[in-house]
């Protein structure tokens, strides 16, 4: 079963950034992205569009639907 939480935390770690980097990034909060990687809450659809932009990843990837990042 694909867990968000993960894959955002694998997206994040490896490109080198903190979660409060990430939250920087995208205009989010820290506890926010910490949320998210805990599994404790779950992306709006316009957070999902500014994860994916951010990380220049398709949405399937960043859902767990494709296991190709690129934009299509």
């Amino acid at each position: 079963m694909f867990i968000f939480g993960v894959h955002l935390r694998n997206l994040r770690k490896a490109r080198k950034l903190t979660q409060k980097q990430l939250a920087e990034g995208i205009g989010a909060s820290e506890r926010g992205i910490q949320q998210y990687e805990l599994g404790e809450r779950k992306p709006t659809y316009d957070m999902l569009i500014a994860l994916a932009d951010y990380f220049d990843i398709s949405l399937d990837y960043l859902v767990g639907r494709s296991d190709d990042p690129a934009r299509h």
